[in-house]
């Protein structure tokens, strides 16, 4: 895939796509998490984090994904990728069908593709303060732009932490885990997320639409 680092072009050649789920640092509030999605039928993760082995034909720099039915929505993510001994940081989102993952977590995370920011960074160039990075993703709703998410890095576990324990290979992108959704988790036709830093003054941007398709029985 094709990115740009600094206004100069950086291929990747990812092989290997991971999602990394439960994965926030308060881990009272996985545990209550786990038991909200118990209660609407999603069965509890084998262990936290867990690393979700995905096609990675579903990364996609595309500005409009096709999504069959109603029923699934984005989430604002950090994103890794490792190549030849380097680590960049992107932006990315882990579009899941909501219905699906009733059925099976990991099948919902097959089902949708996973759109990447075109931008990334050299990880070491932000290891140092990444808990000061900030997510923030909005949805378009009844044709205005409404903050969906919005934290810190500091809400995530340590990005260095789900390097390790995701034995994460060579030539692999990960998506790292997501806020809170302000207000319930729902569908929108188009989201705006950014990864902010305000220590070095810059953001990467990620904007994309959804388009729906029918389900036909």
């Amino acid at each position: 895939m094709k990115f740009t680092e600094s206004e100069r072009p950086v291929s990747l050649d990812i092989e290997h796509l991971i999602v990394a789920g439960w994965t926030g640092r308060n881990q009272q509030a996985v545990e209550h998490h786990i038991m909200e999605l118990a209660e609407i039928g999603v069965a509890p993760p084998s262990q936290t984090p867990l690393f979700y082995r995905v096609s990675v034909t579903l990364l996609t720099r595309e500005e409009e994904v096709e999504m069959l039915g109603e029923a699934t929505s984005g989430e604002v993510e950090p994103v890794l990728f490792k190549q030849d001994g380097t680590i960049w940081l992107g932006l990315g989102s882990d579009h899941t069908d909501r219905e699906l993952e009733a059925v099976s977590v990991a099948a919902s995370k097959q089902a949708s593709p996973k759109p990447v920011a075109g931008e990334v960074w050299k990880f070491d160039e932000v290891r140092d303060h990444l808990d000061e990075l900030i997510l923030i993703c909005l949805i378009e709703e009844n044709g205005e732009w409404v903050k969906y998410q919005q934290g810190t890095l500091a809400s995530i576990r340590p990005l260095q932490d789900l390097l390790q324990l995701s034995d994460m290979p060579d030539r692999s992108a990960m998506l790292c885990g997501t806020l809170p959704a302000i207000g319930s988790v729902r569908p929108a036709k188009a989201y705006r997320m950014e990864l902010r830093d305000p220590v070095l003054k810059r953001s990467l941007n990620l904007d994309y639409r959804v388009r729906t398709l029918p389900i036909v029985n």
